[in-house]
């Protein structure tokens, strides 16, 4: 009877371990289907859609603190012919009043050249190319974990990522005393980039009596457009301090892929 009990747990034991092994084989390597999907979309394909941008900042504190707000759109469109940006008529228009009104008044708010200043090239090309922007920051991140989760109601898996201080560049690293970066990457089934969550800390001391800390959260939703990974929507929050000043700004920026 001993034999018989003793057996019988083994196998059980046995099977539940063969079980969690092949559980565990299929969901192990994150890293390599990720790696794979970020190959495999490359943007090569051609693509147009509108790209909205929303930002809303604050310099300083209390009553004399000064707010802005502003938003706009541009098309935007990338094929063999290269990267073209169209900026509508109406968009320029008032943008030349708001810099005729700042040319009159130097304390008059300019909200809309802001936005615009988002519509640059780099930026466009990474919502657009998501891919090659993604695959560059996991190249300086360490592997910590990962995990079941889900995303928008689904079955996905979560990549955690510790960002080392080695991601600064020489000439800024040594005015840093402290850094900290986390990085969260969700997947779905083939390892297609669903969702990404980037946070960064870095305070320290330059010229001596200048104390300062940044704070950085950017949260991105990816989508597929034939072979490109694109990035469908970005939310960006910056807070920083120092020298008695302090800033804070808060950007949306959309894509609306069209046909």
């Amino acid at each position: 009877m001993f034999r018989q009990k003793n057996k019988w747990h083994y196998g059980m034991w046995a099977a539940l371990a063969a079980s969690a092994l092949v559980s565990a084989n299929v969901y192990a390597d994150g890293q390599a289907d990720l790696r794979n999907a970020l190959s495999r979309l490359q943007a090569s394909s051609p693509v147009k859609g509108v790209v909205e941008a929303k930002i809303w900042s604050r310099q300083g504190e209390g009553k004399d603190a000064d707010e802005t707000q502003g938003n706009a759109s541009i098309s935007v469109e990338d094929s063999g012919r290269g990267l073209h940006i169209l900026y509508s008529k109406d968009l320029l228009t008032r943008l030349d009043a708001e810099e005729r009104a700042k040319e009159k008044d130097s304390k008059s708010k300019a909200p809309l050249a802001n936005v615009v200043r988002e519509f640059n090239s780099s930026d466009l090309r990474q919502m657009i190319s998501a891919a090659s922007v993604l695959s560059r920051r996991l190249e300086k991140a360490n592997f910590k974990a990962e995990k079941q989760d889900s995303y928008n109601g689904k079955p996905a898996r979560v990549l955690s990522f510790e960002i080392p201080i080695e991601k600064l560049n020489d000439k800024d690293r040594k005015y840093v005393k402290k850094y900290e970066g986390n990085l969260e990457v969700w997947i779905d089934s083939d390892g297609t980039p669903l969702a990404s969550r980037f946070s960064e800390t870095v305070s320290g001391r330059a010229y001596i009596v200048v104390s300062f800390e940044i704070k950085e959260d950017e949260s991105l939703s990816y989508g597929v457009s034939g072979d490109r990974l694109v990035i469908l929507k970005k939310e960006r929050k910056n807070l920083s301090s120092g020298a008695g000043e302090r800033s804070e700004i808060r950007t949306i920026k959309t894509l609306q892929l069209q046909s």
